[in-house]
């Protein structure tokens, strides 16, 4: 049986960051702007196609999530400094968004 990973603690950093501990003991860092052009919402990414409708450029170098929500035990919401804050990121996306970043 597999075992779904957990976020045991979230902190915005004074810079913007995002840092999630999770429940294995990893420790992930990302930037405010990867977080942000990676979002998967429907303003974000095309629905029905996946095609991407957010351009990165078009987001600014020192977006910062302002706030967060918990959303159950699979997601978090973030309030960006844009205004943003439609997208739900899945702790499955996160993982992958920490390799990658």
């Amino acid at each position: 049986m597999e075992t779904k990973v957990g976020i045991v603690d979230l902190q915005i950093t004074e810079e913007g960051d995002v840092v999630i501990e999770w429940t294995d003991g990893d420790i992930c860092n990302y930037r405010g702007k990867h977080l942000r052009v990676n979002c998967a919402c429907a303003e974000c990414v095309e629905e029905w196609t996946q095609r991407p409708l957010l351009n990165p450029a078009t987001v600014p170098s020192d977006i910062r999530p302002e706030d967060f929500l918990m959303v159950g035990k699979y997601a978090v919401q973030f309030l960006w400094s844009d205004g943003h804050f439609t997208g739900i990121y899945p702790f499955d996306m996160l993982r992958k968004l920490c390799k990658s970043s």
